[in-house]
């Protein structure tokens, strides 16, 4: 919902990040670069040694030039295909990432139950199936817009789940937890319906070449 409705409101602090971004010399594709390797080492070096606020702090940083690198594309005349797709990669290993690290510190260091740890796995599943299903049903033809939980909205429970378990919130984690698990798969099923309703559902499609 708000990479459909949140982007006007972030306009005004993303937009000159990004005209001063491009003014230094920088190319949205090393903005995209540079902050998914940085989200990821916050990720995966913080979270399972159990510096959890210090985590969302930095990955929360770094995930908003997820941001930058969109705006500074059209402020320069538009992206490159290689520029969305290095983009969509980018955001499927960091989500995977992360997730990793948390079902890490949840087995190693938390000792979470396993009910919540089962969520986190869906979680993790769902993230990387919400975006398969409007990548793959984009390319086909379908127009799968919006969605109960995308990615902002996912990057922000868990963001907020970590961080009250590093405050030591009882019970917050777990809650933020089963909300991803739940609004992922409600998500998957939205994208699948609109699919399955769009007038280019019927037609028949080639095979797949490959994957």
């Amino acid at each position: 919902m708000l990479s459909v409705h949140g982007r006007k409101p972030t306009k005004v602090v993303v937009e000159p990040v990004a005209k001063a971004a491009l003014r230094v010399g920088l190319t949205p594709n090393v903005v995209t670069s540079v902050g998914a390797v940085c989200t990821i080492l916050a990720a995966v070096v913080l979270i399972p040694t159990g510096h959890l606020v210090a985590a969302v702090v930095l990955s929360g940083l770094f995930s908003a030039f997820d941001m930058i690198d969109g705006t500074m594309a059209r402020l320069s005349g538009g992206g490159t295909r290689f520029g969305s797709t290095l983009d969509a990669s980018c955001d499927r290993v960091t989500d995977g990432a992360l997730f990793s690290a948390i079902i890490w510190w949840e087995v190693f260091v938390a000792g979470t139950g396993r009910a919540t740890i089962a969520a986190t796995f869906v979680a993790l599943v769902g993230s990387q199936v919400t975006s398969y299903v409007k990548a793959r049903g984009e390319a086909s033809g379908f127009t799968i817009v919006g969605g109960l939980v995308e990615r902002p909205e996912r990057l922000i429970i868990a963001y907020v789940g970590i961080a009250l378990a590093g405050f030591g919130v009882s019970g917050g984690f777990d809650v933020a937890m089963w909300l991803l698990a739940v609004g992922s798969v409600w998500t998957v099923i939205q994208r699948l319906v609109m699919a399955s309703r769009d007038p280019l559902a019927k037609e028949l499609s080639a095979p797949p070449a490959g994957a």
